[in-house]
């Protein structure tokens, strides 16, 4: 029998990761609108839920920096060469610290830095969640084939709402309302 307790979010044990949407490498993705306005009610409804974010930056020297509104709701970004994240020293660090075993996962590009992140996060014994609305890629077939490589190596493929909603839990509160008002 599969063990089921990693598909359900907890708030207590979750960490968001926003993998490099900076300004140049955003610029070739055709769904990159959508992608960073997901990504940042993402960002938004985590920082209300206390559930911590971490963000990369690839390069960005050459790529620049995270965009803008997503640079306002997480100021703080880790530089990287490796397009795996968990080939960086500084994000594994800060991931550690978190004491957090289920990664929320989003960003760009879906078939490189995503896909192997989350296939290092899920053979380190990390219960991922990629977030399908709030990752892109220049081409989508290869974001549709990254999600489906991810999905069958053991990853949650959902949506920045679901999520949301899995980490709230509950009706009934102000969170809800927070929470509620961020995805509409």
């Amino acid at each position: 029998m599969v063990d089921k307790s990693g598909f359900i979010l907890r708030r207590e044990d979750a960490v968001l990761v926003m993998v490099d949407l900076q300004e140049r490498l955003l610029a070739a993705m055709e769904r990159k609108d959508d992608v960073v306005a997901a990504a940042a009610r993402l960002a938004e409804g985590c920082s209300r839920l206390d559930v911590p974010t971490i963000v990369t930056e690839q390069y960005p020297k050459g790529l620049g920096p995270t965009v803008p509104i997503l640079k306002d709701l997480v100021p703080n970004a880790i530089e990287k060469i490796s397009f795996d994240c968990c080939g960086e020293k500084d994000f594994l660090r800060e991931l550690k610290k978190t004491s957090r075993h289920q990664v929320v996962l989003c960003g760009s590009e879906t078939h490189i830095c995503v896909l192997q992140t989350c296939l290092s996060l899920l053979q380190g014994g990390f219960d991922v969640h990629v977030m399908a609305d709030a990752v892109c890629s220049r081409r989508d077939e290869d974001r549709g084939l990254a999600l489906k490589t991810m999905r069958q190596a053991g990853a949650v493929v959902s949506s920045v709402e679901t999520a949301l909603f899995q980490l709230l839990g509950r009706a009934g509160t102000s969170e809800f309302k927070e929470i509620s008002a961020i995805v509409k």
